[in-house]
């Protein structure tokens, strides 16, 4: 067999996910950039696209963002979905900032590892590769909110019935919207002019009032809501 020949078969397959095809492709030639270890093949920006791609081809590792080009934390439902379908890819969930509920919510959903996108995009392959060695891939910051949410871990809670979208103060479902439009806890406070503090106390009384744990279960729920009561914008 050819040196070639062996140095594709024994390199790490990997997808992109972007909500943004240029964004996706640049990281794509920057990870195969003058290397022989890694090979990109396949790019997508949608969750059904993702999903179809890594159903069909064999891929080491999905290097996914939280905001595909189908909404914001679509890249979540992904995490979901490889679950659900049993596939063995090993995923890497990108996110825009190290923000405590979504780091926890990557690795709940079975990502082995969180790349900051503020982090210089040559540091992914050295996650990628880490990650595909079946090591954790996680800066001190956010493996410091995993232990934190470990040490207080409760059972999961079931949504509650009696409560709802429609129990929630004005203001309250005003932050919830925010949520769902894909903004971080710091845009929210500057938008609605108070501190970062209050908003999440508002968002502590929100996850009581709905009966979910973090900020991802409030926007996943919050859009399976919005799908329900108006079926015609799903």
């Amino acid at each position: 067999m050819s040196q070639l020949a062996t140095t594709v078969r024994e390199s790490i397959r990997v997808l992109i996910a972007d909500a943004d095809s240029m964004s996706a492709h640049l990281i794509a030639d920057e990870l195969t950039r003058g290397r022989h270890d890694i090979s990109v093949i396949a790019v997508s920006n949608t969750s059904e696209e993702t999903i179809y791609e890594l159903e069909r081809k064999q891929t080491d590792i999905a290097v996914i963002n939280a905001h595909l080009d189908d909404g914001p934390l679509t890249g979540y439902q992904v995490l979901q979905q490889l679950q659900a379908l049993g596939l063995k890819t090993t995923t890497i969930m990108m996110i825009p900032d190290s923000e405590r509920d979504l780091v926890i919510d990557a690795f709940r959903g079975g990502a082995k590892g969180v790349f900051c996108r503020l982090q210089p995009v040559k540091m992914l392959s050295k996650c990628i590769r880490t990650v595909h060695n079946g090591q954790i891939w996680a800066d001190s910051q956010n493996l410091r909110f995993v232990l934190e949410f470990l040490a207080r871990l409760k059972p999961l809670r079931m949504l509650k019935t009696g409560g709802g979208m429609g129990h929630l103060t004005p203001r309250e479902a005003e932050v919830v919207q925010l949520l769902v439009e894909g903004m971080s806890t710091k845009e929210i406070s500057l938008k609605l002019q108070v501190t970062e503090h209050t908003i999440r106390n508002y968002l502590s009384n929100i996850y009581d009032k709905l009966g979910v744990s973090s900020r991802v279960e409030l926007a996943l729920y919050a859009v399976t809501r919005e799908a329900l009561t108006n079926p015609a914008n799903a």
